[in-house]
């Protein structure tokens, strides 16, 4: 049997705002290496000789962004499901065996949450290999964590009987997150592990155990997939049909119903970096405890996590804390209050800002762009275009715009106009005129825009032609 990665990037990370958002989140950012969250999981298994090609199941919003960092990494993905509503885990993982299995009906999957961090990924290549033999008999292998202490951010798994060969046991009870004092008992019983969240099965046997315990959800998703269609290497499911399907997560649905479950023992410095606290636990510390990321100066301050991106960042005589310095917000907050920052997160999706969803710059499959001022009927904005890439044929209602080209060549269309400008050159596109801005050179387009008009909003914009297949989005 041949086994594939099965990468689920659905979460927000809102408890790592401001770094992670909405738009933006935990999987794609490098949180504590070169490569991002979702790297490191893309290049988890890499040990495994003949090791099928991924499948990635993610939110449509970061069909571009998963893509392109699954390219930076020299890999092939077997396809990207794109969820147009998230619906927890449950669903993600039946798109995915039913991929799979329409492809390889004998595939067997590690299943993946792409936003962990493992530090000895060679542990969990060797507890896979162990735990093999038991998924290919039917079973479905959860990985237990060893604990390192009473974590009462985690879920519980207690195991039961011992299996044969001594690697596995069969499962006992998935315990809720508990409190400190039930933790302190759990670690102080030594049968308890904490739950990771990953697994280990055959596709088929998945289907079969969704289609048993939650008919419901194998049906919708069966209907998803049947009038989906493939978009180069994303397989898009049918909206409607995926929107009908309820959530649920893998252990809800099946996990804790199934007679099938098994959990694996891994020590392999994992964590689920739930929030800031538990990635100053996973990155180099300096002599003083601190985690520094940045343009940061440190004095009589320990055990901090201390983040500056946009500026010098000076703290003095604070201990356990965390500040986080971004281009539009700045996070201070005691390290014993880390999971409470997803309130900080709420309060602003409840007042519509755009802080939980979007940094200043925000990428597109054609570059990004970043705001860098903004009035009464105006904003301005800094616009980079990839080489050989370009924007939508599009118009606005509402407003007109300036370009002026700072670096590079652009290829403007502007009505039945098609002109080149060059560096210090600029044009004007009318409100309602169809335009496009391209890159025809080799090295990265910059222009600033400048906007005027009655609204400015991203949802006036109207396509009429487009590469990266998002008119149906304006």
């Amino acid at each position: 049997m041949k086994l594939y990665p099965v990468i689920l990037s659905g979460g927000s990370g809102s408890r790592l705002w401001p770094l992670s958002r909405e738009h933006y989140p935990k999987p794609l950012l490098p949180l504590v290496s070169d490569r991002t969250l979702l790297q490191e999981t893309a290049c988890r298994l890499d040990a495994i000789p003949d090791l099928g090609d991924a499948v990635y199941v993610c939110n449509e919003e970061h069909r571009f962004l998963v893509a392109e960092q699954v390219v930076e990494l020299g890999k092939t993905p077997s396809t990207i499901i794109l969820e147009p509503q998230g619906r927890n885990t449950a669903p993600a993982l039946t798109l995915a065996a039913l991929y799979l299995v329409s492809k390889d009906p004998d595939a067997m999957m590690v299943v993946m949450p792409a936003d962990h961090v493992m530090t000895q990924p060679e542990q969990f290549v060797d507890a896979v290999n162990q735990a093999s033999p038991h998924a290919g008999n039917g079973a479905l292998v959860t990985f237990g964590v060893v604990p390192g202490g009473p974590e009462t951010g985690y879920g519980y798994i207690k195991r039961g009987e011992k299996l044969g060969d001594g690697v596995a046991f069969s499962v006992a009870e998935f315990v809720e997150k508990p409190d400190l004092k039930a933790a302190e008992q759990y670690v102080s019983a030594g049968d308890y592990y904490w739950n990771s969240g990953i697994f280990l099965m055959r596709a088929n046997q998945w289907l079969a155990e969704i289609e048993r315990y939650r008919p419901d959800i194998k049906n919708a998703c069966d209907l998803a997939m049947e009038q989906g269609r493939q978009d180069s290497d994303f397989f898009r499911v049918n909206q409607q049909a995926f929107r009908d399907c309820p959530g649920d997560s893998i252990d809800y649905a099946v996990m804790e119903k199934t007679g099938k479950a098994v959990v694996v023992p891994i020590s392999a410095g994992w964590s689920d970096v739930g929030a800031w606290s538990a990635l100053w636990n996973v990155c180099p510390q300096d002599d003083h405890g601190n985690v520094i990321r940045g343009d940061v100066l440190a004095e009589d301050t320990h055990n901090a996590f201390l983040v500056a991106q946009h500026r010098c960042l000076a703290i003095v005589g604070m201990d356990d804390v965390i500040v986080v310095e971004t281009a539009d917000a700045v996070l201070v907050a005691h390290k014993d209050k880390a999971q409470d920052v997803k309130k900080i997160v709420e309060r602003l999706k409840k007042s519509n800002r755009d802080e939980s969803k979007v940094h200043r710059q925000v990428y597109r499959p054609w570059g990004s762009y970043e705001g860098i001022d903004a009035g009464t009927r105006f904003q301005v904005k800094r616009l980079s275009v990839k080489p050989g890439a370009q924007l939508s044929l599009q118009m606005h209602h509402h407003r007109a715009e300036h370009w002026v080209v700072v670096k590079g060549t652009a290829r403007v269309t502007c009505g039945d106009r098609v002109f080149d400008l060059h560096e210090d050159e600029s044009t004007y596109i009318p409100m309602g005129e169809k335009h496009r801005l391209e890159n025809p050179g080799n090295i990265p387009l910059e222009v600033i825009e400048v906007q005027s008009g009655g609204y400015l909003g991203e949802d006036d914009i109207v396509r009429f032609e487009d590469v990266y297949d998002r008119i149906q989005e304006s």
